[in-house]
């Protein structure tokens, strides 16, 4: 299993910052969408990220959005990546990636139509199948069995399944928010254990 790389998203506090500096994810979220639960402002991001280990890639997670405020937003906090998860076009996605130089991760919902589809297709950097806009419910991991393009797997991952998907699929990376969340808050010992899942099989 080792390889997998691993987003811990949703990370709103300072205790976060200091779970994921200790036991080494390789990707940290933060969502900059104001409906959801998770949603941190940018200038407060930014405060976090000068604690976060710098081995650690920061990813604003943006659902769409206008884009002057994902340019804001990014330029404010400093975050490194961005990761759409709405229905943003290709033309969308590649003025991101153009104005702010920086990679793009697009979402998609593998219960859509034609999802899959348009991910082997999609101009991003990077893709995210996810059974729904931070909804943490499992969808058919079969759908993937034989898909053609690199991506990074979500949707009801927690320290108990991340290691299936994982031996059954092969992402090249797992995403999880609140599969490591106790009461709506992120739990140290849930990440401990999703991340040993991940790296050493449990």
């Amino acid at each position: 299993m080792f390889g997998v790389e691993i987003k811990i998203c949703g990370l709103t506090r300072i205790e976060d910052i200091m779970a994921v500096n200790r036991y080494g994810a390789d990707y940290a979220g933060f969502v900059f969408c104001r409906k959801s639960s998770r949603y941190i402002d940018p200038y407060k991001a930014g405060e976090l990220i000068d604690y976060l280990r710098s081995d650690i890639t920061t990813v604003g997670v943006f659902l769409d959005e206008p884009l002057d405020n994902v340019i804001s937003a990014c330029r404010i906090s400093g975050v490194q990546m961005v990761q759409l998860h709405g229905h943003e076009s290709e033309e969308y996605v590649e003025y991101v990636r153009r104005t702010l130089d920086r990679p793009v991760i697009k979402a998609f919902k593998a219960d859509e139509k034609d999802a899959l589809e348009k991910a082997l297709k999609s101009n991003a950097d990077h893709i995210l199948i996810d059974s729904g806009a931070g909804c943490g419910k499992k969808f058919d991991w079969s759908i993937l069995k034989d898909f053609k393009r690199d991506y990074f797997l979500a949707g009801g991952l927690d320290p108990e399944s991340v290691g299936e998907a994982v031996s059954m699929l092969g992402p090249i990376a797992v995403d999880v928010s609140s599969g490591v969340e106790t009461d709506g808050l992120k739990d140290e010992k849930k990440i401990e254990k999703f991340i040993k899942a991940v790296k050493h099989g449990g």
